[in-house]
């Protein structure tokens, strides 16, 4: 016979996954049209790079209509800022993690750290629009400024399309009926899916890079960052947690410690989100974090 308590615990699941279901059909629904015109352009790499940043956002603007649809409020889904603290571990630690993935491959030789790559792409860049002779120093200068400000800048705007959805929306509404281990998992794993249309038909891999190690490696370094990012998220009731993780590791990582890694031989299987170095480093992170679940109060 099911208990009155039984039957109220069924009651309080019911609705949340009812809007967990919803969301994920509103989220892969509109991306597979930016899977679409991605993989038809070109993919990434090419044409289709164009169509990113609608795609990001796919999460964001389904959470946000899921949470219009079921609550009639935009409330619950963590606008407030929270502590600071929480904040600035966001911004640093993939800057942190991806530091000492690269610092290994650069020390060991497997990948050298280069400039040449960024340096040579810039000045010709610049040499088009007729500013010619500037030293390699003063090319980087550039990079870096523009890089740390502007790309800084656009990251989290599109981050926070991704994260109004994952962190925002998802975590919070599995918080509800599963504790913090099974919700770092199984969002993790739909965050790791929601990337496999791109990184199997639209090029989102390191180019000669087998699938099969790509998807691997991949998913791997995303369910040790969910384990982080959940954590985060949890522990400071702050959306912008996840925003301001996944702009700094976006950053970072594709557009400053990739470029300037040596593009040798071995560099595709250890280097970017579909290497080994990187996955390893998210791993042994989501575990710091997980071995911490205790100050969550759950498992």
């Amino acid at each position: 016979m099911v208990t009155a308590v039984e039957q109220e615990s069924v009651k309080a699941v019911e609705p949340v996954s009812r809007k967990i279901v919803v969301f994920l059909l509103l989220t892969f629904g509109s991306s597979s049209l930016f899977y679409y015109l991605m993989v038809a352009h070109g993919g990434i790499r090419k044409g289709g790079a164009l169509f990113a940043f609608p795609l990001m956002w796919c999460p964001g603007t389904s959470a946000l209509l899921t949470q219009l649809i079921f609550s009639r409020s935009l409330r619950g889904m963590g606008w407030g800022w929270g502590k600071t603290r929480y904040q600035l571990v966001s911004c640093f630690l993939p800057l942190a993690y991806a530091a000492v993935a690269y610092g290994v491959i650069w020390g060991t030789g497997l990948a050298p750290l280069s400039d040449s790559l960024i340096a040579d792409k810039l000045g010709e860049q610049l040499a088009s629009t007729g500013l010619k002779g500037l030293s390699r120093a003063q090319l980087l200068a550039i990079y870096l400024a523009v890089t740390l400000t502007l790309g800084a800048l656009l990251n989290c705007v599109a981050a926070l399309g991704e994260e109004i959805g994952w962190r925002g929306f998802l975590v919070p509404q599995l918080a509800k009926v599963r504790n913090y281990s099974q919700t770092a998992w199984i969002s993790g794993l739909i965050w790791s899916v929601w990337h496999y249309p791109i990184l199997l038909f639209g090029g989102y891999t390191n180019e000669g890079l087998p699938t099969w190690y790509a998807l691997v490696c991949f998913t791997a370094m995303v369910l040790g960052l969910s384990f982080a990012m959940t954590w985060l998220r949890l522990k400071s009731g702050s959306l912008w947690t996840g925003m301001f993780a996944h702009a700094s590791h976006n950053l970072f990582v594709q557009s400053i410690f990739t470029p300037f890694t040596a593009q040798t031989p071995i560099a595709k299987y250890l280097i970017d989100e579909f290497g080994a170095a990187l996955a390893i480093a998210a791993v042994i992170v989501g575990f710091l974090f997980w071995r911490r679940r205790g100050d969550l109060g759950c498992g």
